[in-house]
């Protein structure tokens, strides 16, 4: 796999343009599937935007923004998908929409290893909706993901040697990430540690311990952190934590994996983090 030249990517949310980003850089044959032209329309926007950024900041020169737009195809075909080495499922976190992928992937993606960049459904049960649950695999990746070195790397029960090494090798002699395993369970490493620590943030400001502001400050003055817990919400989104808790109390019934109130109040009200403009902060266009 470290040969790989022909991904795929499933999603055209801030994760699969991300990933679309990263793979062009590599000098890799990108094909980004959405589920809905408007989708597409959007992605194409957020790369676009993304790469002349690295250009602005001097990470790219502007012939290498042209070539990398240029390896990136973005359609609605699963059919594209059938000559790929590589295909990584990044839709929202939605267990039975990432399913109905699946079942699309075992259909149209060849030979491909499937992985899923899913932050906290257990990967098991992904792969029971394919014919071949030795070629699939988790693949969390974090975000932003061009700048973000790690990749969890989650084998089930069924996922075969094979595939765990192609994965390895191909994040990290391609990609060039760091890997660590992680068990196939809720929230895997880093989202088991993370979450707890969130939340735990949320509940100090809303019961009245202090602002986000003042906790956030507090957290990167005092703990030496670059950021505080309410911004890495914010940069995360709250809908998504807020599906990643729920998803580790449902396997784990911990009361520290309860999304608060307060958050889930926000989520209602669209206030998604940085991505909707404001969150626990504010942020002006």
């Amino acid at each position: 796999m470290d040969d790989v030249r022909r991904v795929g990517v499933v999603g055209c949310g801030l994760m699969g343009v991300g990933l679309a980003e990263l793979c062009a850089g590599r000098q890799l044959d990108v094909v980004v599937v959405g589920r809905q032209e408007l989708s597409i329309e959007g992605a194409r926007a957020r790369l676009a935007k993304s790469l002349y950024r690295s250009v602005a900041k001097g990470r790219l020169t502007e012939a290498q923004r042209v070539e990398a737009l240029s390896r990136v195809r973005l359609t609605t075909d699963f059919g594209a998908l059938a000559d790929r080495q590589f295909v990584i499922e990044c839709v929202r976190e939605d267990e039975d929409l990432k399913r109905e992928i699946f079942e699309e992937l075992d259909k149209t993606a060849g030979d491909a290893v499937l992985a899923t960049g899913t932050s906290s459904i257990p990967v098991m049960r992904l792969a029971n909706a394919t014919a071949r649950p030795g070629r699939v695999i988790g693949a969390h990746f974090f975000n932003p993901v061009p700048v973000m070195p790690l990749v969890e790397v989650i084998a089930t029960l069924c996922t075969d040697d094979e595939t765990v090494l192609q994965t390895e090798l191909f994040l990290t002699g391609v990609l060039g990430k760091e890997v660590v395993r992680a068990p196939d369970r809720s929230g895997f490493l880093v989202n088991a540690l993370l979450i707890p620590y969130l939340l735990s943030a949320v509940r100090m400001v809303d019961g009245g311990a202090g602002s986000a502001a003042d906790v956030d400050r507090a957290v990167v003055l005092g703990c030496g952190y670059p950021m505080g817990p309410l911004a890495v919400i914010d940069l995360i989104g709250l809908d998504v934590v807020a599906k990643v808790a729920a998803a580790l109390y449902d396997e784990f019934k911990e009361p520290q994996y309860v999304p608060p109130p307060m958050l889930l109040r926000l989520v209602d009200a669209g206030r998604l983090g940085k991505k909707t403009g404001s969150g626990f902060h504010h942020y002006p266009s």
